[in-house]
């Protein structure tokens, strides 16, 4: 039998003001889906998604937070073991890309420069409403040295390119040109719609690197089960 690679695990937090469709982005790219009812985030909500690509296999664990003030002294100890911060935005407020700023100017205080950040416009289906041109947007995320999309969860537009993009960016990476839109496996973590706001509570990290082992576990014997059938 041969040997099965270690997964990859890169950690994705996705920050941002209230209401700019950071939960909306996770569920369309988990389940290709949109929810017209608002709920807002409460403290942090945790979701994975492992990817089947060419060369080897990783897992996106995306941590959305909440974007309520109140919420804002958790943010800090969920960044600082990032890989990726998702800084999004929706193009029909205009407050809430100046925000960006404070945003991304939070995640480099806890990570420096060692984390990928990737600036994203959502909510790109209200074009009527729209007060933030994707010029300004290219614009801002070249002058902070930054990636940059421009997305629409409702109408799923851009939506698997930006993890793409994300992915293809993510330390180790090679072009991923040839990994198929079939090659992903959706799993949830999420119980009973409970966010979790204590790491040290059941269901906080403790609980998710054992979840996550066994994961793990499971991964390696379907590879090793199909490398043994070829």
């Amino acid at each position: 039998m041969a040997t099965v690679s270690p997964l990859a695990k890169y950690k994705l937090v996705f920050l941002g003001d209230q209401s700019v469709g950071k939960t909306s982005i996770i569920t369309r790219f988990m389940y290709d889906k949109f929810d017209t009812t608002y709920q807002a985030t409460i403290g942090i909500d945790f979701l994975s998604k492992t990817m089947y690509l060419e060369d080897r296999t990783v897992r996106l664990q995306l941590w959305d937070t909440a974007g309520q003030e109140r919420f804002r002294s958790l943010i800090p100890s969920y960044i600082r073991d990032s890989s990726v911060a998702v800084i999004a935005y929706d193009v029909a407020n205009r407050q809430s890309f100046l925000n960006t700023s404070k945003w991304i100017e939070e995640v480099r205080t806890e990570r420096g420069t060692d984390v990928i950040i990737v600036l994203v416009g959502n909510k790109t289906d209200l074009v009527d409403k729209r007060q933030v041109s994707i010029e300004e947007g290219d614009s801002k995320a070249r002058e902070l040295g930054v990636m940059f999309i421009e997305t629409s969860a409702k109408a799923g537009f851009n939506i698997k390119p930006l993890f793409r993009k994300i992915a293809a960016a993510l330390p180790g990476m090679g072009s991923l040109s040839s990994t198929k839109q079939d090659d992903m496996v959706d799993v949830n973590l999420k119980s009973s719609g409970n966010s979790y706001q204590n790491p040290d509570q059941q269901g906080g990290p403790g609980f998710l690197s054992w979840v996550n082992d066994k994961l793990d576990n499971f991964v390696r014997w379907m590879k090793g089960s199909k490398t043994c059938k070829q």
